[in-house]
């Protein structure tokens, strides 16, 4: 393989939620180097930024680790994200574009389809890029920064059941879209807090028995915490 060396971080990232590396096992310069075709410089460089992001420890006389979350790190970032996505709905009906507006709209209308069709790996798409759009309208770097990191945390720490009724929660996403576009960011916000703590009724930890990979651990290894707190 062999990618950009500024899209170094993102395949490691996209990796380690993806489970190619095993939580705790150890991430080498020399062995990713050459698996992404590029040179140790931004792998450093890539392995400093997700340890800011909590997805790599440094281990003294192991060097560079996926790391290791707890049960309660993991809980911690359903109710930031339950937080979150609610001002960033409110911000949104208050700075949206219309651009934001149309890409949201087409979302909408695409997801109702595909919830009539009971096609659950296109919602799963579509829900990401709604929320990821949504996050974006809000106007603020930061608030989408950390709705972004948060979403490959919760994707890398959990499992997701399709919702109970996914025409019921595109019909949400539909309200939340109307408040948006009406600049209602009170209805917006209460609205998202409704939807995203249903939502979150349908995440798993992924825990596999005894196997590794799968399991969050309730082991004392800290994970970083501070890419995310803002």
């Amino acid at each position: 393989m062999r990618i950009p060396a500024h899209s170094v971080c993102t395949a490691i990232r996209d990796d380690i939620v993806a489970g190619v590396y095993e939580r705790g096992s150890r991430l080498t310069e020399e062995l990713l180097a050459r698996r992404y075709g590029v040179s140790r410089v931004p792998v450093r460089e890539a392995l400093r930024t997700l340890e800011a992001e909590g997805f790599v420890v440094t281990r003294r006389h192991a060097g560079a680790c996926v790391a290791e979350p707890t049960e309660p790190e993991a809980a911690d970032l359903l109710e930031m994200r339950m937080l979150l996505e609610p001002l960033g709905a409110a911000r949104a009906a208050q700075r949206r574009t219309e651009a934001h507006l149309k890409v949201l709209r087409g979302l909408v209308r695409l997801g109702q389809e595909r919830a009539r069709r009971g096609n659950s790996e296109d919602l799963r798409s579509l829900g990401g890029w709604f929320h990821e759009t949504l996050a974006q309208a809000s106007g603020s770097h930061a608030l989408t920064s950390t709705l972004t990191q948060l979403r490959h945390k919760i994707s890398w720490m959990y499992a997701v059941d399709a919702p109970a009724s996914p025409v019921d929660s595109w019909a949400e996403h539909g309200a939340i879209v109307d408040a948006v576009a009406r600049g209602d960011a009170e209805r917006a916000r209460a609205v998202t807090a409704l939807h995203t703590e249903r939502a979150t009724s349908a995440h798993r930890l992924r825990f596999s028995g005894g196997d590794r990979q799968d399991r969050v651990r309730t082991s004392q290894h800290a994970v970083n915490m501070s890419g995310l707190r803002h």
